[in-house]
């Protein structure tokens, strides 16, 4: 029996979780044996997980890449037990997601794997890989195409390795022999074209999700949060930043009338954010939850999903809320924009918030029933899972030909 091993910092928890959750149900379903390896969060799998270190270990790697610029240069303890149990399992291939965000130590894996030979696929989810440390590149700054050096992120910052940094990552990454790079948006794909990674196989398979958890459901949602009568304007994200747009989704509340607007923001608030009292539409926070019947029935309830992201890679709330028969209004950001016809919903430009409000205007001016059905059939067509993820299984099989 082949065997797969996935590396990601959660486990069935969030996005990229979910996502290698999936794939290894895909791998199971192909014959293969399959674990997951994860930093910190997780929810039962069916695959069999690997824990990486501990959440202390976890918390120190993050002190360190925060203040000393070592993301991805610690948790050497972890790393060399976690390469022990690489040896145990001997996988035939190796798929990495996000190996980032303080749990993991990629020289020695990567020198590890290097030394070993064996076919790597990573999911690239963000930029991280081919940057001196940022996982989204500021606007304006192209220096991960040369080499990075006083990063703009570590601007006032004792400590600014990004040079150092980019160094290591071309060495270790471009020392795979068998390597395929699996961008999820075109968008991405194009930059990596242009990084030190550009001459690496590179496959652009977007996210799929799981259509029949995510489907049109009835539930009373307005009643529930005591907002009838107003049409739901809902964002959804793990984490709500700046980065995310919450400061534009505050701002939309303040420019739609109270009347007939209700906006509906689902995750954790990273950073508390004041609201003009008594103006605009009423807003609802409903924290973080890995609960996906309920994430489905408020996408159901919304007669609209906003996504002011200002930097993201192709996000599969996007993809979620389609597939519940909601039209999306996203920016033009990143890979965003890919998932989103005009059928189905419509992209303004970064930032501008009028073009914003007269967007939210015109969708919640149309009956919900004429995006409803072209939601539903472009997410079957386009976002289904067993679809999506089965391009993984071929590439497998694929790099296994060429041993």
């Amino acid at each position: 029996m082949k065997k797969l091993l996935q590396i990601n910092v959660t486990a069935n928890w969030g996005s990229t979780g979910k996502i290698a959750e999936q794939i290894g149900l895909k791998a199971m379903e192909a014959g293969w044996e399959s674990y997951i390896a994860y930093g910190r969060m997780m929810n039962p799998s069916k695959s069999k997980l690997i824990r990486i270190g501990t959440q202390s270990g976890v918390y120190f790697h993050y002190a360190l890449g925060r203040y000393l610029d070592y993301e991805g240069l610690v948790s050497k303890r972890a790393t060399k037990k976690f390469v022990q149990e690489i040896e145990r399992i001997k996988p035939d291939v190796i798929h990495m997601h996000n190996i980032h965000d303080h749990f993991l130590n990629y020289p020695i894996l990567f020198e590890w794997i290097s030394k070993n030979d064996i076919p790597v696929v990573w999911s690239q989810h963000d930029q991280w890989a081919t940057t001196g440390g940022c996982c989204y590149v500021p606007d304006g700054c192209n220096k991960w195409q040369t080499g990075c050096y006083e990063c703009p992120l570590r601007k006032g910052a004792k400590i600014d390795r990004s040079k150092k940094n980019y160094s290591l990552k071309k060495e270790y990454f471009t020392a795979i022999k068998s390597l395929t790079l699996v961008p999820v948006s075109e968008w991405l794909g194009g930059m990596m074209k242009e990084s030190f990674l550009g001459k690496s196989d590179i496959i652009v398979i977007h996210n799929g999700i799981d259509i029949n958890t995510f489907h049109p459901t009835v539930a009373d949602i307005h009643r529930k949060y005591n907002i009838e009568g107003k049409k739901i304007i809902l964002g959804v994200a793990s984490e709500w930043s700046e980065r995310k747009g919450l400061p534009d989704m505050l701002k939309l509340a303040n420019l739609l009338p109270k009347d007939d607007y209700a906006i509906v923001i689902v995750g954790k608030i990273l950073k508390k954010m004041t609201l003009e009292e008594d103006k605009g539409c009423p807003i609802v926070f409903i924290d973080r939850t890995q609960n996906v019947q309920e994430l489905a029935k408020l996408y159901s309830a919304a007669s609209v999903f906003v996504n002011p992201t200002y930097q993201d890679n192709y996000p599969t709330t996007n993809l979620e809320a389609m597939a519940c028969g909601t039209p999306v209004i996203t920016y033009r950001t990143g890979g965003s924009p890919e998932a989103v016809s005009g059928e189905t919903g419509q992209v303004v430009e970064q930032g501008n918030l009028l073009s914003l409000v007269e967007a939210v205007k015109v969708v919640c001016g149309c009956d919900k029933d004429t995006y409803t059905g072209e939601c539903r059939k472009r997410a079957e067509s386009c976002f289904d899972k067993e679809i999506c993820f089965d391009k993984y299984i071929e590439i497998y099989k694929e790099l296994l030909r060429n041993v």
